[in-house]
């Protein structure tokens, strides 16, 4: 089960929400680069980021910030977040985001789907489905969709789309486990390849996840329970002096 640590940025820093509530906001560091270099300290494989500004504005904000952790990372970075034009997309890619994720777009323009996938390969575009009560969320989650989330799954399927990260909105952020049976039911209806998101709390979740890897889930987004240090091996890793990592077994050179 790959495990993809996931950043958040607002205003231009790295915070974590409570179930998608922007009034819920918690900064963890001013800086989302020297974020993405502990979570590659910590030999992380790949990172997630999401901007929440553009999630709901639809405008590339924050792209300068993305840019340097690209420069800076020798690992894949997917980013989503108001990710709603061809040319959005280009932009990402063109300086070398590895996958873009597609969200509301998915819903309220689906034709571009089908237009990246005649350009870019199945394996650069995912399709990001938010839900609760197996309702997807557009715009930030602020809209519900007419569509239940495993039907919105199977037309990206049929439109050539590999991969859904598929997030439980009722267990985001909250520390209380993810969605087991939710993203279950998702997996087994769409037969897709999933990324699971939302709500993993500790190595139990971790272990439940690994019984859904024959229905298709591989990996998983963890966000809030990296950031609140759940997981006894991260003490291994890192100790906090003043909220700054310092790690003892890595120079303090940033990667590639």
């Amino acid at each position: 089960m790959l495990i993809i640590p996931a950043i958040d940025i607002k205003d231009g820093k790295c915070v974590r929400l409570t179930r998608g509530d922007f009034s819920q906001k918690k900064i963890y560091l001013d800086n989302p680069l020297d974020m993405a270099i502990i979570w590659r300290k910590q030999n992380a494989k790949m990172l997630h980021i999401v901007v929440l500004d553009a999630a709901l504005t639809g405008e590339m904000v924050n792209f300068e910030k993305i840019r340097e952790i690209v420069i800076n990372l020798d690992i894949p970075v997917q980013v989503g977040g108001g990710i709603r034009s061809l040319d959005a997309v280009k932009r990402y890619l063109d300086i070398g985001v590895g996958r873009v994720v597609i969200g509301s777009a998915a819903v309220t323009h689906p034709k571009l789907v089908e237009e990246l996938l005649k350009i870019y390969r199945p394996s650069k575009i995912v399709v990001g489905i938010d839900a609760e009560n197996g309702v997807p969320k557009i715009k930030g989650w602020t809209e519900s969709c007419e569509l239940t989330d495993y039907d919105l799954g199977l037309r990206m399927k049929e439109m050539g789309i590999e991969r859904v990260i598929y997030t439980d909105i009722s267990r985001d952020g909250m520390m209380q486990g993810f969605g087991y049976e939710s993203t279950k039911r998702f997996a087994e209806k769409t037969g897709m390849k999933i990324t699971a998101s939302g709500g993993v709390t500790n190595s139990g979740d971790l272990r439940r996840l690994d019984e859904l890897k024959s229905c298709g889930v591989d990996s998983v987004i963890i966000g809030k329970a990296l950031y609140e240090n759940n997981f006894p091996c991260q003490q291994a890793w890192y100790n906090y002096e003043d909220g700054i990592c310092i790690d003892h077994n890595f120079s303090t050179a940033r990667t590639k």
